[in-house]
């Protein structure tokens, strides 16, 4: 079976934006990912406000979600806590909504590895087990 790959804002924003200073190498690491790419609205809306000058890019975005091209992953109400739970313990780290969500993603379905710009973030969270995740792309 192959992996999921969580997907955060960073990598989603540059291989829409071909003007973003990232999207080379996010062009490139999609070629070594064969996952499927999740990730949930938390991501979805920082996308969108960050494209909110980019017409076209922001439309690429939500016709990304309308034909599946990003699993939009559930967070239940249930997930409220955990996600609470996980701000608090990253304060120091000024941890952002959607990290915190893909953080949870990563525990409840037992996902190893997120497609970051984060690296100093992504770093350093783990899940409840103490699980890193595996960033692509690499260093």
């Amino acid at each position: 079976m192959i992996e999921p790959v969580l997907l955060d804002t960073g990598p989603l924003v540059a291989l829409l934006h071909k003007r973003d200073a990232h999207h080379a190498t996010c062009v490139g690491a999609t070629k070594m990912l064969r996952g499927e790419f999740i990730t949930c609205w938390p991501v979805i809306t920082e996308a969108a406000w960050m494209l909110r000058n980019h017409p076209a890019a922001l439309q690429r975005l939500m016709d990304g979600v309308d034909s599946g091209v990003y699993v939009l992953a559930d967070l239940p109400r249930i997930a409220a806590k955990w996600i609470g739970g996980f701000l608090a313990k990253y304060a120091d780290q000024r941890a952002q909504l959607a990290d915190a969500a893909l953080m949870y993603l990563a525990e409840t379905r037992e996902t190893g590895t997120v497609f970051t710009l984060d690296r100093r973030d992504f770093s350093v969270y783990r899940t409840g087990d103490g699980r890193a995740l595996r960033i692509i792309p690499g260093a």
